[in-house]
């Protein structure tokens, strides 16, 4: 399938009342259709791989185009560049956590980009470098970014400073972030809980909550 053929199909099952639905979970309306995720999936599916697709489908500006655009790329050919470049275009938070977890977390420069984005100043930037670190951290990444647990005990320092942001958008994916390297091993576990200790006790109620949920929810595993 050409970009111009799968716009026209994601054109054809736009649904206004779909938009109304999104706009009230935090997502742009903007250039949004409306299109449900298992369609942009089965697009994805019929279209394949390709980078040069992927890019005509992000340069339209079209929302699902976009999302739809991290699933057909391939994560060998994007350049830090690209990577960059998408990031600044994020402007909601599904198409950067469809970003992140398709096709950022599989780059070979998805720690570097994690650290980096971390003290970014637009919200979505920052909430992709942390979105990418609790992404390195699960399973299903764990095969294309294999990594030790210095590396991910390397992050948590990077999580204190985040730590104070009192935007919902980079406070949740500090949280995931936290939580993620934590559930990770029991290693781990202990250095999540430790930086979580001191997290709660900064004066802030962000940080307070950060530190409250993921100690929560880390102490519960077994």
């Amino acid at each position: 399938m050409t970009a111009s053929e799968i716009v026209a199909a994601l054109c054809a099952q736009a649904d206004p009342k779909n938009v109304a639905g999104m706009a009230r979970y935090g997502i742009s309306s903007a250039g949004t259709l409306g299109v449900p995720m298992p369609v942009i999936r089965r697009l994805a599916r019929q279209a394949g791989r390709s980078h040069s697709l992927a890019a005509e489908l992000w340069a339209s500006g079209i929302h699902e185009a976009r999302i739809l655009a991290t699933i057909v790329d391939q994560p060998a050919r994007v350049t830090r560049r690209q990577m960059n470049q998408w990031a600044r275009d994020f402007d909601s938070w599904d198409v950067c956590d469809e970003a992140c977890q398709n096709l950022f977390r599989y780059t070979p420069f998805a720690w570097a980009m994690a650290a980096e984005w971390a003290s970014a100043k637009r919200e979505f930037v920052g909430r992709a470098g942390f979105w990418l670190m609790a992404g390195l951290a699960v399973k299903a990444a764990a095969k294309a970014n294999d990594a030790p647990d210095e590396d991910f005990a390397a992050l948590l320092p990077l999580i204190a400073a985040a730590a104070t942001d009192p935007r919902n958008m980079v406070k949740k994916a500090v949280n995931w972030a936290l939580r993620a390297i934590g559930k990770r091993n029991p290693h781990l576990r202990r250095a999540a809980i430790a930086a979580a200790e001191n997290i709660r006790a900064i004066d802030s109620p962000a940080a307070r909550w950060i530190a409250s949920d993921a100690l929560r929810d880390l102490r519960a595993v077994k």
